[in-house]
């Protein structure tokens, strides 16, 4: 009788769950900001940092989970990040450009820092806490803030559609990733990859590659 008991409770609750559920998805779709595009079903979950939406391309069908960061820095330093009552000593400006193609999908907390251009095209498969800039912070002079030193090293990234991108991956300024590449968990890719590869470690390299002859994945010497 208990156990009959639970069991018809349950069914209430898992439906109140899932109404719930839908309810905040619709409140995280409802107050999206607008975007240079007007990409259809789009969800980017809460919490989310978007800036400057103007200058970010979003295709439709475009799924982002929690913590996602979505930052064209359109100057450097920002004012946020000096002390109270100091300027910097420097001021750069960018032109940047951040491109989503459609059906993209990440875990949650993808971070896209674009100085110039970060281009996903459609298809991609993010997992979670994936890291991509298109400049790094200089550190010419080792007693000044490491933060307050220019923006260095700025070039585009591009992954091409239908790529899949592990855990905590982070790819660095310059980078194309092939159409239909892996890059494996916990792996840095300072190097492009080219088309139908796994590339996995810190620096990424090249494991294997997809064999068309065979219909298979062939290890690299």
């Amino acid at each position: 009788m208990l156990k009959f008991l639970k069991r018809l409770l349950s069914r209430p609750i898992k439906r109140l769950g899932i109404a719930v559920l839908n309810r905040l998805e619709q409140w995280s779709e409802a107050d999206l900001p607008s975007f240079a595009t007007q990409p259809k079903n789009l969800t980017i979950a809460r919490p989310r940092t978007i800036c400057f939406p103007e200058r970010i391309y979003i295709g439709d069908d475009v799924w982002l989970g929690p913590g996602s960061l979505l930052l064209p820095v359109t100057n450097y330093p920002s004012q946020s990040m000096l002390p109270r009552g100091r300027s910097a000593s420097f001021r750069q400006k960018f032109d940047p450009k951040i491109t989503i193609g459609s059906r993209v999908t990440a875990t949650g907390s993808l971070t896209l820092g674009a100085h110039r251009e970060i281009t996903i095209e459609d298809d991609v498969m993010f997992a979670a806490n994936v890291m991509i800039n298109d400049g790094l912070h200089g550190y010419e002079i080792a007693d000044i803030p490491y933060k307050f030193q220019p923006i260095v090293r700025i070039a585009p990234i591009v992954i091409k559609r239908g790529c899949w991108v592990g855990q905590n991956v982070v790819i660095m300024p310059g980078v194309t990733i092939g159409e239909f590449s892996i890059i494996g968990a916990n792996s840095v890719v300072t190097k492009s990859v080219p088309a139908k590869c796994i590339a996995v470690g810190s620096p990424a390299r090249v494991i294997k590659q997809w064999d068309e002859a065979a219909q298979r994945w062939s290890s690299v010497a």
